[in-house]
């Protein structure tokens, strides 16, 4: 993932007058960003520790931003034949759950590639451009972006408090 640089007050240092395309994905790759940070330089146990009374892990919040890239910008921007978007309950909560294959670095690699192809394929799009969602009805690139902004955004928040709970480190940093 290409390193953002961060200013500690003000987040993402983008162009802050620059177009609405250019801060919407420089926000989301700010907290894709950060997000890593929460996970690397922690052990595989570590990161899959359960701190609160959830399933809700490091770990986990990485595996499930990783299908929720790959559900909104692969699934629904750009589906291979027969792929449809999940939409059940149990799907969601499956992309939390870890198997003894998911490791820190086999994570956050899955984590970094889904991402480069989610920027590939959103780059191809106006963000006007609309598809159907399942259950949403019609949606725009805009609004996905907004939409992935804000999820990961909230589960960046999580792993920061799993993060000080693990080893005390805190902030975007």
């Amino acid at each position: 993932m290409a390193e953002i640089a961060i200013d500690p007050t003000l987040g993402p240092v983008i162009n802050r007058a620059a177009d609405e395309r250019a801060v919407l994905e420089s926000f989301l790759d700010f907290h894709r960003a950060v997000l890593l940070r929460k996970l690397r330089g922690l052990s595989d146990a570590d990161a899959a520790r359960r701190l609160v009374p959830s399933a809700t892990t490091i770990a986990g919040l990485v595996k499930h931003l990783t299908v929720v890239e790959r559900n909104w910008f692969h699934i629904l921007l750009d589906p291979a034949p027969g792929e449809a978007f999940p939409t059940t309950e149990e799907a969601a909560l499956a992309s939390f759950t870890l198997t003894g294959e998911d490791t820190v670095d086999s994570l956050a690699v899955g984590y970094e590639r889904v991402c480069a192809r989610s920027r590939e394929v959103s780059a191809r799009f106006d963000l006007d451009h609309v598809v159907p969602h399942p259950q949403l009805g019609e949606v725009s690139l805009r609004w996905i972006l907004v939409h992935l902004v804000e999820e990961t955004a909230r589960h960046v928040g999580h792993a920061d408090i799993l993060r000080e709970l693990t080893d005390g480190t805190t902030g975007a940093l």
